[in-house]
């Protein structure tokens, strides 16, 4: 299973680069606000200077809701880099942007889905990637992974190449969760994804084995 950064944090995403654990990035006006970006011109420059460095897929969102003016925002977005990938939201005006925007050969990452059927309407729309929202589900009392596992089933049904991506995501469970399921790719803020490195008998252990050392050097 691949892993994204959910995060517009330059910062962040250097750290997790470095360990090897950035396959991708995704994010969206909220990260992006959360990172001091205040305008447009700000936001495609820090969109380009993520791409330059991770070298990888970096999904940027629209925020036109009109189809025309969607796949008018996504052109630009997708002429910053390109590894841009564009975020397209799951409506009908999202999927008609995104049927049109595949059919051009950009990649279209649909977001903010919420039911299996969705998926399955973007990737006959041509998506590149969906985007599950699990813990939203799990926060109104869904069982979110449900999700995941529905849409995973349904694609390799029918042999559909969008690759699914687990959002929302809340905690280390939820991606084990996911790469259980087969998901394609689990999208992380920088947290969690640090969370996954650590373990209190790791820490332990560790410390033992320099206790007995030091003993060793001292005997």
């Amino acid at each position: 299973m691949k892993f994204f950064i959910d995060t517009a944090n330059l910062d962040e995403i250097r750290q997790a680069h470095e360990l090897g654990l950035v396959d991708g990035v995704t994010t969206n006006p909220s990260l992006c606000s959360k990172a001091g970006v205040t305008d447009i011109d700000a936001f495609h420059l820090q969109i380009k200077d993520i791409c330059q460095l991770v070298q990888a897929p970096v999904s940027a969102e629209v925020l036109s809701t009109v189809s025309a003016d969607m796949v008018a925002e996504a052109k630009k977005l997708a002429r910053i880099h390109e590894h841009v990938v564009v975020k397209i939201p799951m409506t009908a005006d999202g999927l008609k942007a995104t049927r049109l925007l595949s059919q051009e050969g950009v990649k279209v990452n649909v977001t903010l889905v919420f039911q299996a059927l969705q998926a399955l309407l973007a990737a006959k729309a041509g998506a590149a990637y969906v985007s599950p929202f699990i813990g939203r589900l799990d926060d109104i009392s869904h069982t979110g992974m449900n999700l995941v596992e529905e849409i995973m089933t349904i694609y390799n049904n029918y042999g559909f190449e969008t690759e699914v991506i687990v959002a929302s995501i809340r905690n280390p469970l939820h991606i084990l969760q996911a790469a259980m399921a087969g998901a394609d790719i689990a999208t992380i803020p920088y947290k969690v994804m640090m969370q996954l490195i650590h373990h209190p008998l790791t820490d332990i252990g560790l410390e033992k084995f320099l206790d007995d050392w030091r003993r060793v050097q001292q005997a």
